[in-house]
């Protein structure tokens, strides 16, 4: 039996907004809750250190981001910023620190790293108990096998957005657009354990919207602003948009965002840029049936499963 999203056509009206501001809020206010029972019970105070190498913007922004988000609920944080020249033997000086403090619960470490320091080499210098990104080699292993472990922020969001909106993922037919080690890959892992049939995209994928237009449900994670248009997207289907791209051009937002345009064409001209996920919005819109949107969509979820995974950590570390 076919459901309404299954036979909309391009002439019905725009897809289904997901907010994910609103699941995060969620996540956070439990979040919160867990904090100031592990007080009152137990007189733990979980404790996120951040590690950033260098100046970058963005990476400054998404730091004190998750710091905030810490202080929202009651959680611990520590700030540790070395200049762009640090080498990689005083990176992981730092990080051999925080695995040896006991008040310490996670690490994470902002990425990219400058060209001088390997990032492997520092993901696989943390302790596995206080991996709260879920990168740590012995982390993936353990989702591989489907055991208890720390899961990557974003794909761990995307499973408590699908849950928490009653999407269904059993039984469906999942394609995931992109393969790295953050997203793409550890994706497919979740929702193969949540019985979904998965196929897996990439930048060498012959004939991409004939793969990914018989997907009931579309994540894309490819890096490639509006990639994603009408003819990838089968008719109902559910499309999450993992991307965060700047767009500075005029003319590229017009072709984007259509109606919503204008509002775009401000934003770029008060700040130089708007920012587009890997899915054409507009054309999605036309085609989907439910669509997370950029910003507002999966970016505050990613933040929401680290203070998930820090409450975690403290838990595990200690038996409780």
């Amino acid at each position: 039996m076919q459901s309404a999203n299954d036979t909309k056509t391009e002439s019905n009206t725009s897809a289904q907004s997901l907010d994910g501001s609103v699941i995060a809020e969620q996540i956070k206010q439990e979040v919160a809750q867990t904090v100031r029972q592990l007080w009152s019970e137990h007189e733990v105070r979980p404790c996120l250190a951040a590690v950033r190498v260098g100046d970058d913007p963005a990476s400054a922004v998404y730091v004190r981001n998750k710091i905030r988000a810490c202080e929202e609920v009651g959680i611990q944080s520590e700030e540790h910023t070395l200049p762009a020249s640090t080498n990689a033997n005083e990176l992981l000086d730092l990080i051999t620190s925080l695995n040896r403090r006991a008040e310490v619960d996670g690490i994470l470490v902002q990425l990219p790293l400058p060209g001088q320091i390997e990032e492997d080499q520092i993901i696989e210098a943390i302790d596995p108990e206080k991996d709260v990104e879920g990168f740590q080699p012995i982390s993936i292993g353990r989702l591989a096998m489907d055991r208890p472990t720390f899961v990557p922020c974003t794909p761990a969001g995307i499973i408590e957005l699908l849950e928490r909106s009653n999407i269904p993922i059993g039984g469906v037919r999942a394609c995931v657009v992109g393969r790295s080690q953050i997203v793409g890959r550890p994706m497919a892992q979740l929702l193969l354990q949540k019985d979904a049939t998965v196929t897996i995209c990439h930048s060498r994928t012959r004939d991409l919207p004939s793969v990914t237009k018989v997907a009931d449900l579309l994540i894309v994670a490819i890096g490639r602003p509006g990639l994603i248009g009408r003819d990838h997207i089968k008719p109902g289907a559910t499309v999450i948009d993992v991307g965060m791209n700047r767009v500075t051009d005029e003319a590229t937002a017009r072709k984007l965002f259509g109606a919503e345009a204008e509002k775009r064409l401000e934003a770029i001209s008060r700040r130089g840029y708007t920012l587009v996920g890997d899915v054409n919005p507009a054309e999605a819109d036309s085609v989907a049936g439910r669509r997370t949107p950029v910003p507002g969509g999966v970016g505050l979820l990613t933040v929401a499963m680290l203070m998930q995974n820090t409450i975690k950590a403290a838990r595990w570390r200690r038996g409780l």
